[in-house]
């Protein structure tokens, strides 16, 4: 990022939190009156890889922009789209050159909200969506696929416990879940306005046979069970510039611990990028920019 970048993102962000400032009053009494009955959100986030599962579907970065309109805090829709950053980069199955272009588009219709469970377990963040992925063809690429996602969240707990479930409705018709525990720290402001965050967390990925047979059979003989997958250690920092807009970044190593026949299958899937990823473990990072109105 040049010089000049940086100066547009610095007043762009400097104009948005004064907007936010100068309107606060205003708009902490309209929220008395009523709740807002739509808002926005738009994200960009670089990714040093492309990954799923804790393995390698592009050896190289990606580019993920996004979009999302909420109605009434209960439904929303949204877009996103993956963009490969360099030529050979994205899922395998033929994509071709993909540089500068998406290899994914994901289309989002969902619900979500948060319920208050009382003082003990504190509010309950459940979302469950819709996606309709469609995959851009060239020589043998895979089909579109569609999925349905649950997640959810006790945030108030020290431990902040996610349970997400994914099921893939076309390609395998498989079932992935994720179970993640962390703690947020601030590092600047107090619980009521966290300027600076960071959060350590730990999750641990769970594939049924169609999951697990579905991704790896292609790479692995005779692959033919479920189990235990991706386990992952993660730290991420967030940075809320103000109310509009807020700055991410994260690093995490994710690796195939507990089950021999699924590492195995792990390093084979790596290893079609090449003999420099003929391992079962991977780092990541990335960065990200939140804007919402």
């Amino acid at each position: 990022m040049n010089a000049k970048t940086i100066t547009t993102l610095a007043i762009a962000a400097a104009a948005c939190c004064a907007y936010a400032d100068d309107n606060d009053e205003a708009k902490n009494a309209l929220e008395e009156e009523e709740a807002s009955i739509v808002s926005a959100e738009f994200g960009l986030s670089f990714d040093s890889r492309y990954m799923t599962y804790g393995v390698i579907d592009g050896k190289d970065p990606i580019v993920t922009p996004s979009a999302q309109l909420t109605f009434f805090d209960w439904a929303y829709v949204g877009v996103e789209a993956i963009f490969d950053v360099t030529k050979g980069n994205g899922k395998r199955g033929g994509y071709g050159n993909r540089a500068g272009k998406y290899t994914t588009l994901d289309s989002i219709v969902g619900l979500a909200h948060e319920f208050d469970l009382g003082e003990d377990l504190g509010t309950l963040s459940v979302d469950f969506n819709y996606i309709y992925e469609y995959i851009p063809r060239h020589n043998g690429s895979m089909d579109d696929t569609q999925y349905l996602n649950l997640e959810l969240s006790l945030g108030d707990l020290w431990l902040e416990p996610t349970l997400w479930i994914e099921r893939d409705l076309m390609a395998d018709d498989g079932t992935y879940a994720n179970f993640n525990i962390g703690h947020t720290f601030t590092l600047i402001g107090d619980e009521e306005d966290q300027t600076l965050t960071f959060k350590p967390s730990i999750g641990q990925g769970l594939g049924n046979t169609l999951r697990t047979k579905g991704y790896f059979s292609d790479t692995t003989d005779g692959f033919s069970h479920g189990g235990l997958m991706d386990t992952t250690i993660k730290g991420e920092f967030e940075w809320t510039v103000c109310e509009n807009l807020k700055f991410g970044a994260y690093v995490a190593y994710s690796d195939y611990l507990f089950d021999s026949n699924m590492r195995d299958a792990a390093r084979a899937y790596n290893a079609e990028w090449g003999h420099r990823y003929d391992h079962s473990y991977n780092f990541v990072g990335g960065l990200s920019v939140t804007l919402s109105f």
